[in-house]
């Protein structure tokens, strides 16, 4: 009984060390965005009682009974003085589920709440639940979108046919939560939808990302708008692409919305992410965008390429060379945390802030969306730097 006890002891140790550790900046950035040295969620940040049986008549070996294999695709949202992950959690049996893990940092030092979040199903046959998005909307409630997922009907043969729809749920705590009707639109397939935190015209607006086909690129033309009338039971007649996949570009195979855009002065922050088939698979990058401030569906501003990318370790895991984000924070004093997840397996965060991200989304050009007129930007700001030297004298440049 008592190396029982140990190894008990030890497990919880080692536990919260991984959560007190605090996190570091790396040398890694570009002026727009600082990234950190560690992760902030991983598959050993989730309790050790969820995963072990600690009663030593029912598991004298201590093994672990039920596994997580990761931690990713957070929805965020500041809540209470803490900042607030809703984590898509996947167990060693592949379903995915919501934990809420919460932070006074936003960097460091997320511990899970005791349970996971008990999401009730809209259909009988709903299979899985994951990337979950966090609207504080202006009726007072907060919303979850979501994926849910269940086997396509019409396929019985197939075990890897799947059908996406859009759950829609609301809380006012993120422990409580009442499921809606999932949303319904004209499309076969929605996931990567996002609730607009604010009425239009007295209605309900949504990002969606209509496809026809569960996961083959190439099956949607992009990020899609529209309203409805009835949150409760959520429908959309009329869709509009806003931000279209366009050819060799980052968002070739497919685009879509990421986290709840954030409200500035001069217009709506869009985090998205974009998809390209590789010989080595589907590689999965962030853009940034930004919309008008009275009418959300129209880009007013548009960098050319990723804003970022998988790097280093981020890009190993269960679904390689992906970052993918769908949950990011505004706090009041305008810094901005972005939780991303990175190969489908860990959550990271990197730091910016509001004013960084509108000179960046502002001030880049946008894509020359051909070789010889991206040359001929690149050429513009060399002679640029190159006719105002001013920087040679700080360190020894060779220029030819």
């Amino acid at each position: 009984m008592q190396e029982y006890k140990e190894k008990v002891k030890r497990l919880m140790t080692d536990y919260e060390a991984l959560i007190e550790r605090p996190n570091e900046k790396t040398n890694d950035t570009n002026g727009i965005v600082q990234r950190y040295r560690y992760p902030v969620l991983t598959a050993a940040h989730t309790p050790v009682f969820w995963r072990y049986d600690l009663d030593p008549a029912a598991n004298p070996l201590l093994c672990e009974r039920m596994g997580i294999n990761s931690t990713f695709n957070v929805g965020a949202i500041e809540l209470d003085g803490s900042i607030c992950l809703a984590a898509r959690v996947e167990g060693a049996d592949r379903k995915s589920f919501f934990a809420v893990a919460e932070s006074s940092t936003g960097i460091d030092r997320f511990r899970f709440r005791n349970y996971p979040v008990e999401m009730p199903p809209a259909d009988p046959q709903e299979t899985n639940v994951y990337d979950i998005r966090l609207t504080k909307h202006e009726d007072g409630w907060i919303y979850g979108v979501f994926c849910a997922e269940l086997h396509d009907p019409e396929q019985p043969a197939d075990p890897s046919a799947a059908i996406a729809r859009s759950g829609i749920a609301r809380t006012k705590d993120l422990k409580d939560w009442e499921r809606l009707a999932d949303l319904k639109t004209p499309s076969a397939q929605q996931r990567n939808c996002v609730l607009h935190p604010e009425f239009i015209d007295g209605k309900y607006a949504f990002y969606t990302r209509p496809m026809a086909d569960f996961k083959s690129t190439g099956t949607g033309e992009g990020i899609g708008w529209g309203l409805c009338e009835d949150i409760e039971h959520a429908s959309i007649t009329d869709e509009v692409i806003m931000d279209r996949c366009t050819y060799h570009t980052i968002t070739e195979g497919k685009n879509g919305q990421g986290p709840v855009p954030i409200k500035t002065e001069e217009g709506w922050l869009h985090l998205a992410h974009g998809v390209r088939d590789t010989a080595a698979g589907y590689r999965y990058v962030l853009y940034m965008f930004l919309t008008d401030l009275n009418k959300p569906w129209k880009v007013i501003a548009k960098p050319g390429g990723y804003f970022m990318s998988p790097q280093g370790r981020e890009r190993v895991g269960d679904v390689s060379n992906v970052v993918f984000s769908n949950g990011w924070v505004a706090r009041d004093n305008g810094d901005v945390f972005i939780y991303y997840g990175s190969s489908d397996t860990r959550t990271h965060v990197a730091a910016s802030s509001v004013e960084k991200l509108l000179d960046y989304v502002t001030n880049t050009p946008p894509d020359g969306l051909r070789s010889s007129r991206c040359v001929k930007q690149r050429c513009e700001l060399i002679e640029k730097n190159l006719s105002n030297a001013w920087w040679k004298s700080l360190a020894d440049v060779r220029v030819i």
